[in-house]
């Protein structure tokens, strides 16, 4: 166990790297709390997903938007030079022919400031998320 000097958390391990600042406690405000160039797409993937998933909860879990029904469905959050999109291992399976333009993870996608956001792409994931019970 360990402690971090700064803000005083309760920590796993010993000198763990984590986060300092109170997570925000909304989508809206996380989204505020971006760059003014990065929150119109913050928003376009926020509106996608509210516009397929109209009966999921907005919250915050792991310092991310997420949307949940009875469980996460997907959640999404914005790095340096990408928003990252997290559907789960089994969607990153599903949709694997068609991701292959960008760079994946496990149970993620990154998609760079770079190019053009693929909403379609992005609505189907989190569509297939919700109804096949599939989660992050």
């Amino acid at each position: 166990m360990g402690q971090s000097p700064k803000c005083g958390r309760e920590l796993k391990n010993t000198n763990q790297d984590h986060d300092c600042s109170e997570p925000p406690k909304t989508i809206d405000a996380y989204i505020a709390a971006q760059s003014e160039s990065v929150r119109p797409l913050l928003n376009q993937v926020r509106d996608t997903l509210r516009a397929v998933l109209p009966d999921a909860e907005e919250r915050i879990s792991w310092r991310m938007p997420t949307y949940w029904r009875k469980h996460n469905i997907i959640h999404f959050a914005a790095f340096k030079n990408h928003i990252g999109l997290y559907p789960g291992d089994k969607a990153m399976e599903h949709f694997s022919d068609r991701l292959t333009e960008y760079k994946t993870s496990k149970g993620a996608l990154q998609l760079p400031y770079s190019k053009p956001l693929p909403l379609e792409l992005i609505a189907e994931i989190a569509k297939w998320c919700y109804e096949t019970g599939h989660h992050h």
